[in-house]
């Protein structure tokens, strides 16, 4: 028997849609809360590892996700004139596993939302927290529309920002910068791309990803300014500038920022996150960007966010008391989270100090070396 029967989980997000999906396969009765009325998300594509395209087949929705995206086995390395360095190639971690896929976070989130539905999952939209009281066996929590219901566990995805982190732990540290901004953006694949490119360059760094047949997704990141706000009107303009003097086939997809790719650009400044350990106090738990919200540069954010669902789940199934799957749940999770967020600033550090494109690719090789094991 399973160590909870009812379960809340705040945030329907990534992390929050895999965590229910696998909460209603052991069994477990899920409410699923999300913010926004109309569980949106913005635009850009998403790149998948070999660890992400293993934890998206545990969950049950891999098949379609390369249906709709896309994959490769290879990363393409360049320095900013366009001359090619090196190449990372990349090896299924199973024969039923590509080795690495891309595809568009609107494609996703509608795969996952779907998925959620089915799975019996009960969906409350434009609803939060806005109170949560600690009981001798479970969670009580008031709903923003005033209901109260009991939890054997509340799970927080509420992202990085999170609103359960700051009540659950008030001390907590808060989201920094990493010193970089990204700006994100879709367009049509050139004539004979099918992997990913990295553009090394002086002041910035470039990379495409495949996301579907037809489309790429493209991400540029350089250090911050003192001020590293743009108005979204000005926002095409800035990244145009941000790509001069990029060679290869850079320049085709520049002249593009300015007019039909205009509206697909997203721009943020990097924030990183690390809850230290415990994540949990009571019967509430945190997962994904709320307990460990890291930069894109080893494309794992998203796969150690379903990975925190699979794992908390096998270990309440596998443990008869709540407390005792928590622990293991850390134990299993931590380090490697850890791992993910040191080693993505420290590559952001090598790009901010215009260090060796070498060590750059040694040092992101080895990572995602480390994170094919099993979790």
């Amino acid at each position: 028997m399973a160590a909870v029967g009812r379960v809340l989980v705040v945030g329907g997000g990534i992390a929050g849609m895999c965590c229910a999906i696998q909460m209603r396969k052991a069994g477990i009765d899920v409410d699923l809360i999300e913010i926004d009325p109309h569980w949106g998300i913005y635009g850009a594509g998403i790149t998948l590892t070999g660890p992400t395209l293993r934890a998206l087949q545990t969950v049950g929705v891999l098949r379609e996700v390369i249906q709709h995206g896309a994959a490769w086995n290879q990363a393409k390395v360049h320095n900013q004139a366009g001359e090619f360095l090196t190449a990372i190639d990349q090896s299924p971690l199973a024969p039923d596993l590509p080795a690495t896929g891309g595809v568009m976070r609107p494609v996703l989130h509608k795969i996952l939302s779907a998925k959620t539905l089915e799975s019996g999952t009960s969906v409350y939209l434009g609803r939060t927290v806005t109170n949560l009281t600690e009981r001798a066996e479970q969670a009580e929590v008031t709903l923003s529309d005033g209901q109260v219901e009991r939890y054997d566990l509340v799970v927080g995805a509420d992202g990085i920002f999170s609103k359960l982190r700051e009540r659950l732990f008030p001390h907590a540290p808060k989201p920094r910068a990493t010193g970089q901004v990204i700006y994100r953006m879709v367009a049509e694949r050139p004539a004979g791309f099918d992997c990913t490119h990295f553009f090394m360059g002086t002041h910035a760094k470039v990379g495409f990803n495949p996301v579907s047949p037809t489309h790429m997704y493209m991400f540029l990141l350089h250090a911050a300014a003192a001020n590293p706000r743009i108005e979204p009107a000005q926002q095409p303009q800035t990244l145009y500038a941000a790509m001069e003097g990029f060679g290869g086939f850079v320049p085709q997809i520049r002249e593009t920022v300015l007019t039909t790719n205009a509206h697909t650009i997203n721009y943020r400044q990097l924030e990183v996150i690390l809850l230290p350990a415990p994540w949990y106090r009571g019967h509430v738990v945190l997962i994904g960007d709320a307990a460990h919200a890291t930069t894109p540069h080893l494309a794992s954010g998203a796969g150690m966010a379903i990975e925190d669902g699979i794992v908390l789940v096998a270990e309440i199934l596998a443990r008869p008391r709540l407390n005792e799957a928590l622990e293991r749940f850390m134990a299993r999770r931590f380090e490697r989270c850890r791992l993910v967020i040191d080693n993505s600033v420290a590559l952001g550090r090598i790009e901010l100090d215009h260090g060796s494109p070498a060590e750059h690719a040694k040092l992101m090789g080895e990572t995602l070396l480390a994170l094919r094991q099993p979790i």
